[in-house]
């Protein structure tokens, strides 16, 4: 199906603040443009964490949900 984009899931539950974005930018660094990576964290830091990381990146904050605990924080990436 044309224009659907690439999903990677990282799964940083468990993990405390550097660790989320760590493995956040590991993934990115290997991921073509236009690829949007969930970042599932339970470390409260990450709310701030991943968007400031984003930004300072520039790649774009496309979504973020809260269930039971665990954050889901999604990244598109660009070149």
């Amino acid at each position: 199906m044309g224009g659907r984009r690439p999903v990677t899931t990282v799964d940083a539950r468990g993990l405390r603040c550097p660790a989320p974005v760590i493995r956040l930018a590991r993934a990115a660094a290997d991921a073509p443009p236009g690829t949007e990576l969930t970042v599932l964290a339970t470390d409260p830091a990450a709310v701030h964490d991943v968007p400031a990381w984003a930004r300072m990146r520039g790649h774009e904050m496309v979504g973020a949900t809260e269930q039971d605990g665990v954050h889901a924080l999604t990244v598109r990436t660009h070149a």
